[in-house]
């Protein structure tokens, strides 16, 4: 796999000279690019893969839904609709993509959740509705340059950090390292609990922030006690339990760590990230499950998979994670409060 990224590397190079014409394109206005009356802030990555952008936009919804009317606006990745769509409780994953639903599932009424691979028409549609959002939050909008948000927000991996990666298909980078410059704000995703402080600077100086931006550190934080299912688990009855875990996830390495710290033993089945379970995978799922020895066992998987299982799958659980700042949870939140402000 190496050797054919090498080998693939004029290729990389020729995507850096297109993505970045096209960046420039954008800042001089060449390409237009929309700016709304709202705040409108972009949670989003330069690299592919999961680096934690659904319980960061969970964590600016609880921070900003009590204060202000929130929507979410995401692309609504694989799902079978069209065009502009408000979420609701009849919708499934296929209608409206995992991650949407799941932000519905879990906040219901407090905010409004919305899809549209065109996020300029998704914001006007938004602003029209009865009740306009004040604050809109782009879920994985990073390269969506039709949109000029007032606020980026870019998650990069702890162990796969922007400024040691390339760009495709040499490396994982969707543009060039340069993009980071449009973020206001920089978070470190999925530390350790043990990262100390020389490390933190370490990656600081690594990273080279602008005079315009901040850095912060945050973690993958699980909850106790799963959710779904019929009967009632926590994370410390598994240790009795045989699991079967299934994940349909870009990047599950911080679950699979987290189960064996906890030291539960469990069997995994890995599917491609937002996979749309056919009735032969659920077939599979089921065999394993019963080929499982033990009497006590049962199925286990994401959050954002359960919104593609729930209802293809019996008697499945799912855990929750949130993001955790490590450090200067305070001083994030004032900064986004200050973003917001500007516009308000």
């Amino acid at each position: 796999m190496k050797l054919l990224r090498f080998l693939l590397f004029p290729f990389a190079i020729l995507y850096d000279i297109i993505t970045s014409i096209r960046n420039w394109f954008f800042d001089v206005g060449i390409l237009k690019s929309t700016s709304f009356k709202v705040p409108v802030i972009a949670v989003g990555n330069l690299s592919v893969g999961g680096t934690g952008k659904s319980p960061q936009i969970e964590y600016l919804i609880r921070l900003l839904k009590n204060d202000f009317r929130v929507a979410t606006l995401s692309r609504g990745y694989k799902r079978k609709t069209k065009g502009f769509q408000v979420v609701n409780s009849k919708h499934i994953a296929t209608d409206v993509g995992d991650e949407p639903l799941q932000f519905f599932k879990k906040f219901g009424e407090e905010i409004t959740v919305s899809v549209d691979a065109d996020r300029t028409n998704g914001i006007q549609q938004l602003l029209k509705e009865s009740k306009s959002p004040q604050i809109v939050l782009l879920d994985d909008a990073y390269q969506h340059r039709k949109v000029k948000a007032s606020t980026y927000v870019l998650l990069t991996k702890y162990n796969d950090l922007f400024v040691d990666d390339f760009i495709l298909p040499t490396g994982n980078l969707r543009e060039s390292k340069r993009g980071a410059s449009r973020a206001g704000a920089i978070i470190v995703t999925k530390c350790p609990k043990s990262i100390s402080e020389i490390e933190q600077q370490k990656i600081k100086k690594k990273i080279k922030l602008r005079k315009n931006q901040q850095l912060f550190f945050t973690r993958i934080s699980y909850d106790e006690n799963l959710k779904g299912g019929v009967s009632k688990f926590a994370i410390s009855d598994l240790k009795s339990i045989e699991v079967l875990l299934v994940t349909g996830i870009a990047n599950p390495t911080s679950l699979l760590s987290y189960l064996s710290e906890e030291k539960i033993n469990y069997k995994h089945l890995k599917y491609p990230d937002h996979y749309d379970f056919t009735e032969n995978d659920i077939l599979k799922i089921e065999n394993e499950f019963e080929k499982l020895n033990s009497t006590k066992k049962i199925i286990l998987t994401t959050e954002k998979d359960y919104m593609r299982l729930e209802k293809k799958l019996k008697n499945v659980h799912f855990i929750t994670i949130k993001s955790q700042f490590i450090t200067e949870e305070e001083k994030f939140n004032e900064f986004i409060i200050k973003e917001i402000k500007k516009m308000i």
